[in-house]
């Protein structure tokens, strides 16, 4: 008897469903019956499992497809803003900082610095390569030779060993010469052709990523806003 009495609440309760997409304008009946049949779907999956003629696991894809269908709207709108954020952020994202001695990458996903050397002794090796004394000696090399390498090398320094190497950069009145586009769009990580959004979004996501709390430092952060104003005709 119970469950007859359950089988004719369900019975009633569809029934009301569908005269009321009956009742919706024409273009939105064929979402609502999906919806409904989602619904359906679900509500007899839960019943099968509760009574145990239905695996748990059946359950929960059905529940899973139920909430794929109801997000999905959500998702289609998102889907451009979701794509630039990957573009920008994704694992395989980079800005790269080049001088005399040292080309130096950021990756955009964690916010770490490597490098390699371009002169001296140590020519071709990467940072993360070098023990502590032998990037003191190449310190050393950049600070004979070239100051934006000394910079360079010095924000690698901060972020690997921490407060050891802070404050010991040179002062200098910019930060470094005069940028290529070409450079300027290495640093700031984009193709040729990046939109004026894309520039400005770069920017503010590399400037994020270089705060001191995160192991940046005002040189890099002066290059990048010397990239964008580059990019930008600022200057």
């Amino acid at each position: 008897m119970p469950k007859l009495i359950l089988f004719a609440a369900a019975a009633l309760a569809l029934y009301i469903a569908v005269t009321r997409i009956k009742a919706l304008p024409a273009p939105k009946r064929k979402a609502a019956y999906l919806q409904l049949i989602f619904v359906v779907a679900l509500v007899v999956a839960v019943l099968l499992a509760i009574s145990g003629k239905m695996h748990w696991v059946g359950a929960l894809v059905t529940g899973l497809l139920v909430l794929l269908r109801q997000s999905l709207p959500l998702l289609i709108q998102l889907l451009p803003h979701l794509k630039g954020w990957l573009g920008q952020s994704g694992s395989g994202a980079t800005s790269q900082v080049e001088s005399a001695i040292l080309r130096m990458t950021l990756d955009h996903s964690n916010g770490r610095l490597n490098g390699t050397v371009l002169a001296g002794a140590f020519s071709g090796k990467l940072l993360s390569e070098l023990s502590q004394s032998e990037l003191d000696t190449l310190l050393e090399y950049c600070r004979a030779n070239d100051a934006d390498s000394t910079q360079l090398l010095l924000s690698y320094l901060e972020q690997r060993f921490g407060e050891e190497y802070q404050n010991q950069a040179p002062p200098t009145g910019d930060s470094g010469g005069q940028l290529t586009e070409k450079e300027a769009l290495a640093i700031l990580g984009l193709s040729e052709g990046a939109s004026k959004n894309d520039i400005i979004a770069a920017h503010r996501k590399l400037m994020q990523k270089l705060h001191p709390d995160r192991g940046g430092n005002d040189y890099l952060a002066a290059r990048v806003n010397d990239a964008k104003a580059k990019l930008l005709g600022e200057r």
